[in-house]
């Protein structure tokens, strides 16, 4: 049996607001919303994010969660722990 092949893809939704509806995507992101700031920061990071991991020669797909985690903190994105489901 073939192995299923999977598609990842980032998804990034800027909460805050200036009246103006941005969406910028490419081939495995999507970024909609936010204010110009924002959207801008936004798209920096997940550029940065696909450089590295092009020079990892790794995509979305074959990135372990752990590696994927390493590099989004060096870009400056932090992990935020759900909250308890109490």
């Amino acid at each position: 049996m073939p192995k299923k092949s999977h598609k990842a893809m980032l998804l990034g939704i800027g909460l805050d607001s200036d009246g103006h509806r941005r969406l910028t995507a490419g081939p495995n992101f999507l970024l909609a919303g936010g204010s110009a700031e924002t959207h801008e920061a936004m798209t920096e990071k997940v550029v940065k994010i696909m450089e590295k991991l092009a020079a990892k020669g790794k995509t979305l797909e074959n990135v372990s969660r752990q590696e994927f985690d390493d590099i989004a903190h060096d870009v400056g994105l932090k992990r935020i722990p759900p909250p308890d489901a109490n």
